[in-house]
């Protein structure tokens, strides 16, 4: 069987994939609709990095260890739930002092100094570069932090090798074409989120905004730390 024919079945498994919420959509939604489109690019472009890493990862069988190994899969369901809580608390930080700005009467419809102490302004302030290195991080790290990404993997891939293919060069192809198919997909849906980003920058949709992610991002922490493998 020849890898052209196995690729409708996987493109269809892809798009579905894709397409279920989860902490990368929650990342990408966050930073599109308060950073606009243009910060949104190195979100997707450290999760679809990850992504890549934990299928060429899945081909030379570290995905299956991680898969086998009780301690190394806790390893890294502890520091993936860690830092989703870690960004869901930052979320809702930012949202209490956006909150508390509002009361003190500082906070205005185009982002004052209620903004000063959060996330938003902390982005603006920061170098560009540096702004777009953050967010390439936090994706990266997210998605390599996640457990579930790595049994997926080692559990998904190999039915779309065809037999006698190489299983790494194979592999590689596979994830380039996913990798490709979910960045289309994530920067369509950061596109759409960003022309409505000056009604979500307002403030008081901000702080829902904000409150709404947090509150994702710390279902899914705990979910990722309370689900057995």
């Amino acid at each position: 069987m020849e890898i052209i024919a196995v690729l409708p079945a996987f493109l269809a498994a892809v798009v579905l994939i894709s397409v279920s919420p989860g902490p990368a959509m929650a990342l990408i939604v966050r930073r599109a609709a308060l950073r606009g489109f243009g910060a949104s690019v190195a979100t997707v472009l450290g999760l679809e990095s990850g992504l890549f890493l934990w299928a060429i990862a899945a081909s030379l069988g570290a995905a299956a260890l991680v898969a086998a190994s009780g301690t190394a899969y806790l390893v890294l369901q502890i520091a993936g739930a860690s830092f989703l809580a870690f960004l869901g608390i930052r979320a809702w930080a930012s949202a209490v002092r956006s909150r508390r700005a509002a009361d003190d009467g500082t906070d205005t419809e185009h982002g004052g100094p209620g903004e000063a102490g959060g996330a938003a302004a902390d982005d603006r302030r920061a170098a560009p570069r540096f702004a777009a290195a953050k967010a390439f991080s936090e994706g990266l790290f997210v998605q390599l932090a996640n457990p579930k990404a790595a049994v997926f993997m080692f559990a998904f891939y190999p039915q779309f090798i065809p037999p006698g293919r190489p299983v790494l060069a194979t592999t590689s192809l596979l994830a380039l074409v996913q990798v490709t198919v979910e960045t289309a997909i994530y920067l369509s849906l950061a596109a759409g989120v960003a022309r409505a980003g000056a009604w979500f920058r307002r403030p008081a949709i901000r702080r829902r905004l904000e409150a709404a992610t947090g509150t994702v991002l710390l279902a899914l922490a705990g979910r990722m730390l309370l689900t057995p493998r």
